[in-house]
């Protein structure tokens, strides 16, 4: 298990890629979209910017109430995204309207799956476990998980053997450390393997 990952938004008002090289992150994962049409003001030039440093990417998309192949669609336009690069729908309550649904979030993995040939990672906590509850099929079981929990071990939903990344701390709560060199607190994520393991799975997008 290693602490390589960062995840980022337009929140996150600094970030010097090389540093979060030299620190001894491999990868950041950035916010690219929300609902149907919000797209980061950072995105892009982020984007550009890590690739640059030498730095695995990825992106993510805030799931909302609103139509999840649109969803997809907008997502898949706004991130960009190179072979190696990683896509993931982030499921959780959105303060500002309605949340994704169970039948939400699996209609956007299928598109995503049926455009790119590929899975999309899952992110999500207690909303996520909550939507699933003890159930054990859903194309979702198909995404590799990506769990939110500030505990000292991450607890998952039935539907996955193991979890793949794990944002054990959002910058101010959870295990140490919550900094790194080029952010400072920030969200930061474990590994579920070594470094070497870690590059051969985000090569594969």
């Amino acid at each position: 298990m290693i602490n390589a990952v960062v995840d980022l938004s337009h929140h996150n008002a600094s970030v010097d890629f090389s540093a979060l090289a030299a620190a001894g992150v491999a990868g950041v994962i950035h916010k690219a979209t929300q609902g149907a049409g919000y797209v980061d003001p950072t995105y892009a030039q982020r984007q550009a910017q890590a690739r640059a440093a030498g730095l695995r990417w990825g992106a993510y998309h805030f799931g909302d109430g609103s139509d999840a192949t649109v969803q997809a669609q907008h997502f898949l336009a706004t991130a960009n995204a190179a072979p190696g690069d990683l896509l993931a729908l982030d499921i959780e309550q959105n303060t500002q309207g309605a949340s994704m649904t169970l039948a939400q979030a699996e209609a956007f993995v299928q598109a995503v799956h049926q455009q790119t040939g590929r899975w999309p990672g899952v992110y999500g906590g207690s909303y996520l476990k909550q939507l699933l509850g003890s159930a054990t099929t859903s194309v979702l079981g198909n995404c590799w998980l990506w769990i939110s929990e500030y505990a000292n071990q991450p607890a998952i939903a039935a539907l996955w053997p193991s979890w793949t990344l794990w944002q054990y701390t959002d910058g101010s709560v959870g295990p140490n450390p919550h900094s790194v060199p080029g952010v400072g607190n920030c969200d930061r994520d474990m590994f579920n393997g070594d470094l070497a393991t870690l590059q051969r799975w985000w090569a594969g997008g």
